[in-house]
């Protein structure tokens, strides 16, 4: 009976000792995942340091040899790091509250809700924000988008995304969608001004854009030539989605101007019949 249980305890012995070294094991390896887990992070965070300086470098290097111009007199910017100059920052007017809850405008009577065109008109979008009056950019936005000055877009991208970045987060959009040009006029420009802005604002706020989800099939005249009903007729049927699936429930157009919405209006008409549910606008002026 005796050898019996000694032969019974020194099992129990054996599968104890067993299970100890297989827990010492196990505690030696996960010290050992630990220190490489630890490891990684730290080679992580210096490449990500390294990055980071790397690009501050490339940055400075490239503002030596090409100093940026203030998007606004187009002069050579004297203070470092500054997007736009300290002289032109007092000249910019920004759409201040009160704004007309659906387009944005600026209002002129506190108490008032719409503009006198929302007021009485139906829009396809939910609402929008336009960050400068068109009047203290208007030379600024012809140069971007009739003498080549692609380089304004990434200055107004972080002006959008310091602005209305907390618009954009309440809105929680699955995408950016740039209005298209049609293509002739994109050929001979060289690149969609919507665009650019788009991409530089997706850049900030970390919305991904959607350059290719629709497409302009009309060759539109010229908005500003036209009145608030010829504009709206000018635009019908101008937008087609590019193929038949959208997987977006929430959108954002972005365009550099808002005068009257017939433009915004009639890619949010070609967006809500392709299944989006809610569109919003963000320009960069609003004008009218």
């Amino acid at each position: 009976m005796r050898e019996a249980d000694e032969t019974i305890r020194k099992k129990e012995t054996e599968i104890l000792r067993t299970e100890r070294r297989r827990e010492l094991q196990e505690r030696k390896e996960e010290k050992r995942e630990a220190v490489k887990r630890t490891q990684s992070m730290q080679s992580n965070m210096f490449f990500k340091t390294a990055g980071t300086i790397l690009e501050t470098v490339k940055d400075t290097g490239l503002q030596l040899l090409y100093p940026r111009r203030c998007p606004i007199c187009d002069n050579i910017i004297p203070q470092w790091g500054e997007k736009i100059c300290l002289t032109c920052l007092p000249k910019l007017k920004y759409v201040a509250p009160p704004r007309c809850l659906r387009c944005g405008k600026g209002l002129k009577v506190t108490k008032q809700e719409y503009c006198g065109d929302c007021a009485h008109k139906h829009h396809y979008y939910v609402s929008g924000r336009a960050l400068y009056e068109y009047g203290s950019v208007a030379d600024s936005l012809y140069r971007l988008k009739y003498e080549g000055r692609q380089e304004y877009a990434q200055a107004y991208g972080d002006e959008l995304a310091r602005y209305l970045g907390d618009f954009i987060k309440r809105v929680k959009p699955d995408a950016l969608i740039p209005i298209p040009l049609h293509w002739t006029r994109k050929q001979k420009r060289g690149y969609n001004q919507a665009a650019l802005l788009a991409k530089s604002l997706g850049k900030q706020v970390g919305v991904p854009v959607k350059e290719k989800v629709l497409i302009r099939v009309r060759k539109t005249a010229p908005m500003k030539l036209l009145n608030p009903t010829e504009r709206q007729n000018n635009l019908k049927k101008a937008f087609l989605i590019r193929g038949n699936d959208v997987k977006l429930k929430t959108v954002i157009i972005v365009d550099d101007i808002y005068t009257t919405g017939a433009t915004i209006d009639e890619a949010a008409r070609t967006l809500l019949e392709a299944g989006v549910e809610k569109i919003y606008f963000v320009t960069l002026a609003v004008g009218g």
